[in-house]
């Protein structure tokens, strides 16, 4: 089931940088509508809420404190074919390895601190962008 609607987390490190402005210019520039958008702070809780699949991984404990450090910037975005776009946009979790051009190669720190999160699949999409907005939120 493609959608044309993906979910996306500007996270704690890219907000402490100051790239807020230049990620969402990258997104809208490359053909994505924004059609919510909020600026909040994660409790742990919430943060534990969001990455409950995880729960059993080792690095879940880190991701949870990672994500609760500070504000983030929620979106759901819209485009044809929006899950995969986007994914190609962000590029690889490692900045290292991610190609040149793409949002976590030019503004995050580390695999960890990797500045953008997209969601992976057409589901988790819809999954994601329900946690963060309401209906009356979305457009």
């Amino acid at each position: 089931m493609e959608t044309n609607k993906t979910f996306t987390m500007i996270k704690p490190d890219a907000v402490a940088a100051g790239h807020i402005g230049a990620i969402l210019d990258k997104i809208t520039k490359s053909g994505f509508k924004i059609t919510a958008l909020k600026y909040t702070w994660l409790s742990s809780e919430k943060a534990g809420q969001f990455y409950a699949v995880h729960s059993e991984r080792p690095f879940y404990k880190a991701l949870v404190e990672f994500m609760s450090s500070g504000p983030i910037v929620a979106a759901i975005l819209e485009k044809d074919n929006a899950v995969e776009d986007f994914r190609k946009l962000i590029g690889a979790t490692d900045p290292a390895k991610a190609e040149p051009g793409t949002i976590r190669n030019l503004f995050a720190k580390s695999i960890d601190a990797n500045a953008v999160h997209g969601s992976d699949s057409d589901e988790n999409a819809q999954i994601e962008g329900n946690f963060y907005f309401s209906a009356f939120e979305k457009f």
